[in-house]
């Protein structure tokens, strides 16, 4: 868990900006969100390589733009 020390005369407000920096840079919301439903092995591969096909497609058409 990120932990934030206020400074000195720093409002509340700067220092809540800077958890929130902190904790999305942690990824602690998405991994909360993951977790948050029983997510079968089956559809997590599934959905695993759906994602994996999408990134190699994309990885395709930026070569075939290259290659023209």
């Amino acid at each position: 868990m990120p932990t934030v020390v206020a400074k000195e005369n720093e409002s509340f407000d700067l220092l809540l900006k800077r958890f929130k920096k902190k904790c999305e840079k942690a990824a602690i919301l998405s991994e909360i969100k993951k977790n948050q439903a029983y997510e079968k092995p089956s559809v997590r591969k599934k959905r695993e390589a759906n994602v994996a096909r999408r990134k190699m497609l994309k990885m395709q058409r930026r070569m075939q733009r290259y290659l023209k």
